[in-house]
């Protein structure tokens, strides 16, 4: 339990931050628990900064104290990363303004607590998109996403977090602020610590503002839901449109009959995507930018949506898309979408679940499921896996709904998932990040010569371990 000089110390943030910048008690329960409720934990205090300098104070007055501080942004991680019993939490909300967007240069400098949403927003007014997207949107914050190097829908295109990044401004353990607020797409002076700071889940620094790049929005979109018969013509499906397109395919996200059944019975109201029940289901989006291919002809057709309709065409008559719909206005794309996004909502919360994160080439995707399909029977014959995917990228969001709550039934799952995914040529984490969660994973696969150098990077930056200890890297 905190004692007298622990009381001094929460005094001396309140006199930098104001009471209101200091939360402790049952004031603390919005900062306690992770998104899916698999982590809680009881806070010593948030710390609640509005600028960069504070929060540079705050990390001076922990390092001083030798105090741990836990980096915290919209508490949307699935991986444990934000834990923090008895630490002080510290909230980068209130750093929530966008210091600049720049139409020309097409880029924005945005500060770590503004949402994904408002970034999507201030966007729009200039005809240009920021790209990053997933469910949770709406709280995901710039801090929490450069921190995770979060993936989404559209990596297919555009990349993950850390390819949007092009500059960042972080505060190190000792209080010091790093400027890395580069607004170049070229900058040859040496080791590029920007990308030390991005995927570290605030191990290292605590990420304060970012410079993201921009691109032109859509003039339009093809939407389709397919129904394939298998996962093989998918791909032949995804490189055939990328070459009629010019690599303009933003998402190409699987959906395979269990997730569709879970749909129908978990929500109703978004419709089945077909009367009859197909063994694979796929959402994929085009997104045209030149006038060209976004105009409408004069029987109102679009270009890109024609191509996409042609494209389905062909392999209808060949045999392997079974189903097409073409989303024919914005009310049908959204409705499309919806069912994708509801991922997490249908996901969580059915009881024991064991929730890998994993990546894969693109031709073994099968492989995996295959796999790991009869893993699970011989480790819990009772279980049901369950599975969503970004299959342009690779990247398998696999599930499994155990018969018992056994931590030790649960880490030989992961470990299994962990071993096919490398065994594949793939990655144990593909874009939630490490935390706590897989940690064990770490251990077992990462190489061994890399965990060192992590660990050297970590104590060269935070020698006394204050910044999130125990998160990412294994002890």
């Amino acid at each position: 339990m905190p004692g007298p000089a622990s009381d001094l110390l929460l005094d001396r943030f309140r006199a930098l931050l104001g009471p209101a910048g200091v939360l402790t008690g049952a004031d603390t329960a919005g900062w306690s628990r992770d998104w899916t409720g698999q982590y809680a934990w009881t806070p010593r205090a948030v710390l609640r900064p509005g600028a960069t300098e504070e929060v540079a104070a705050v990390l001076r007055l922990a390092a001083e104290a030798g105090t741990p501080v836990v980096p915290c942004g919209g508490r949307t991680g699935l991986v444990g990363g934000a834990e923090a019993e008895g630490r002080l939490v510290l909230s980068l909300e209130r750093l929530n303004r966008i210091r600049a967007l720049k139409p020309g240069a097409r880029v924005v400098l945005a500060e770590a607590g503004v949402t994904l949403t408002r970034l999507h927003e201030a966007a729009a007014e200039h005809g240009l998109v920021f790209p990053l997207t997933f469910g949770a949107r709406g709280s995901a914050t710039v801090g929490g996403v450069l921190s995770t190097n979060a993936g989404g829908s559209n990596v297919l295109r555009y990349g993950s977090a850390r390819g949007l990044c092009l500059g960042i401004e972080a505060v190190l353990a000792d209080g010091r602020v790093l400027d890395l607020m580069s607004e170049l797409r070229k900058d040859n002076t040496g080791y590029d610590l920007r990308d030390l700071f991005i995927g570290a889940e605030g191990t290292l620094g605590v990420i304060t503002a970012a410079v993201f790049r921009l691109f032109p929005a859509p003039r339009a979109y093809a939407t389709a839901t397919v129904a394939m018969t298998s996962l093989s013509a998918a791909l032949d499906l995804l490189n055939r449109l990328q070459e009629e397109t010019g690599g303009a395919v933003e998402a190409f996200e699987f959906m395979p009959a269990r997730y569709i059944d879970r749909l129908a019975e978990a929500r109703p109201d978004l419709g089945a995507p077909f009367p009859a029940r197909h063994p694979v289901t796929l959402l994929v989006e085009i997104g045209a930018t030149s006038p060209g291919d976004a105009a409408p002809g004069p029987d109102g057709s679009v270009p890109v949506t024609d191509r996409l309709e042609a494209a389905l065409a062909r392999m209808m008559e060949e045999g392997t898309v079974a189903d097409a719909v073409i989303a024919r206005s914005g009310d049908q794309r959204r409705r499309m979408w919806a069912r994708r996004e509801a991922a997490a909502e249908i996901t969580v919360g059915r009881g024991p679940m064991v929730d890998c994160d994993v990546s894969v080439p693109l031709d073994r995707v099968g492989d995996f499921l295959t796999g790991m399909e009869a893993r699970l029977a011989a480790l819990d014959p009772g279980a049901t896996d369950f599975v969503v995917a970004h299959l342009g990228d690779g990247n398998i969001h696999w599930s499994a709904y155990v018969t018992r709550d056994d931590p030790d039934l649960e880490d030989r799952i992961r470990a299994e998932a962990d071993r096919l995914a490398v065994a594949l040529g793939g990655s144990f984490s593909a874009e939630h990040g490490i935390g706590l969660t897989k940690l064990a994973s770490m251990r077992r696969h990462k190489d061994p010569v890399a965990l060192d150098l992590m660990r050297r990077i970590k104590t060269a930056l935070d020698p006394d371990g204050i910044l999130n200890p125990g998160k990412t890297v294994p002890e």
